[in-house]
């Protein structure tokens, strides 16, 4: 590996089951499919918590403080924390969807 190549990431998660879901979700190709899979795979409430810690993730990025966040989006102090903790020192998942999501924000205008 040179000087500033990425260092290979093995998730903590992966097994064959994982593998398929994560093709599957790959496979997706709008919003629209999205819902129609999310809706047969998750409950509500896992779409929701999900969704709110993206939600969660992009506002800590933005700078805006615990109490704005949690008066916005209704999540608990604890999971603006664990999010937190993730961006600090997780898989940098939130960082490279966020990073893509602003990307293509900026390439939309």
């Amino acid at each position: 590996m040179k000087r500033g190549d990425p260092v290979p990431y093995e998730s903590k998660l992966k097994d064959p089951f994982a593998d398929a879901f994560f093709q599957a979700v790959l496979q997706l190709k709008n919003l629209e499919e999205c819902y129609r899979f999310f809706e047969d795979v998750c409950t509500i409430k896992e779409v929701q918590s999900i969704s709110q810690r993206l939600a969660v993730a992009s506002m800590l990025k933005e700078g805006k403080t615990y109490t704005e966040i949690e008066k916005i989006t209704g999540a608990s102090t604890a999971t603006i924390s664990r999010v937190n903790k993730c961006l600090q020192y997780g898989a940098d998942g939130y960082q490279l969807i966020l990073k893509r999501m602003a990307e293509k924000d900026e390439s939309s205008m």
